[in-house]
């Protein structure tokens, strides 16, 4: 049994991790996928205080390394279900369960997709939702973004070092970047931007991406555009599903305040996946700090209780 078991193991996760680790608890942090969480795709993480510039993968690697020198295990499975047990918590998984005293839900959010016919079946033949993982499959092909936030924009930019010409696509006139990545866009030559405009159709030929068909909605009029690539970056979707029998969820987030306690008293709430305004890196780490530090808070209080 461990002392604190971390679902998920992107920025929050590892930051419990370590503070956890450091302070003396038994640790292992359950992930399904690359260690890193979504920082893995970012090109350029610019906005990490001590670091001018990272690459999101460096960066997540970095983390992963720290947290296992301080002793914490990482563990490859997908966590599918919480209960309580008379001695702490049983995480349910594919293969399996584990046993820990406290829990740390760390469990982010995943990649939204358009609902169109064949996304799925063109996810790695044209669609793509991480333009780091794949942009060099396209160099100097012809892409689209679609989008309108941080994400679609950093993705434009980063396809346009490489790609032949990059078609960002945005369902509205105003972009939900910051306006500095949007005056880089516009400025970048082999960026067109289409404002107005959804995908409503994928083309196909000899079951790879031709093309998209897009409808724009203030003339009405539909255009096809012919690329190679498709990245789509429109959100993310909380990933607590496994958990929402267990702790109360609001949309899908975590209902848990700054002290990151949930519902359910021992199990605590960190990252992307909890309900709160501001969603950036050093929110996830910070919330990854605190839910480890009020784990341990809650491991010594027992301890006392029942010592």
């Amino acid at each position: 049994m461990y002392d604190i078991l971390i679902v998920g193991g992107g920025p929050a996760g590892l930051t419990a991790a370590i503070y956890a680790a450091r302070a003396g608890k038994t640790v292992a942090v359950l992930e399904r996928e690359t260690p890193g969480g979504q920082i893995v795709s970012a090109p350029l993480v610019e906005n990490y205080p001590g670091i001018l510039s990272i690459s999101g993968a460096e960066l997540a690697q970095k983390m992963t390394e720290q947290a296992k020198s301080l002793g914490a295990e990482l563990l490859s499975a997908e966590a599918t279900g919480l209960s309580k047990t008379q001695n702490g918590f049983l995480v349910s998984c594919a293969d399996g369960a584990l046993e820990a005293r406290t829990v740390v839900l760390a469990t982010g959010a995943s990649h939204r997709k358009l609902g169109l016919s064949q996304e799925d079946a063109l996810t790695g033949c044209g669609i793509s939702y991480c333009a780091v993982c794949d942009g060099a499959f396209y160099d100097g092909a012809d892409v689209a973004v679609v989008g309108g936030g941080d994400t679609a924009l950093q993705d434009a930019l980063f396809l346009a070092n490489t790609c032949r010409s990059v078609t960002l696509i945005h369902r509205r006139d105003a972009f939900r970047a910051s306006a500095q990545l949007v005056r880089r866009a516009q400025a970048q030559e082999n960026i067109r931007i289409l404002r107005s405009c959804t995908v409503q159709k994928l083309l196909l030929s000899d079951d790879s991406l031709q093309g998209a068909e897009l409808f724009n909605g203030k003339t009405g009029e539909t255009e096809r555009i012919y690329v190679e690539g498709l990245f789509i970056a429109v959100g993310q979707t909380p990933q607590s599903a496994p958990f929402e029998d267990a702790v109360a969820t609001e949309n899908g987030y975590y209902l848990a305040g700054e002290d990151t306690k949930t519902s359910l008293p021992g199990i605590f709430a960190a990252g992307d996946g909890r309900k709160k305004q501001v969603r950036q890196l050093t929110t996830a780490v910070s919330d990854g700090a605190a839910a480890a530090l009020a784990a341990c808070r809650w491991l010594d209080a027992r301890q006392s209780i029942s010592g």
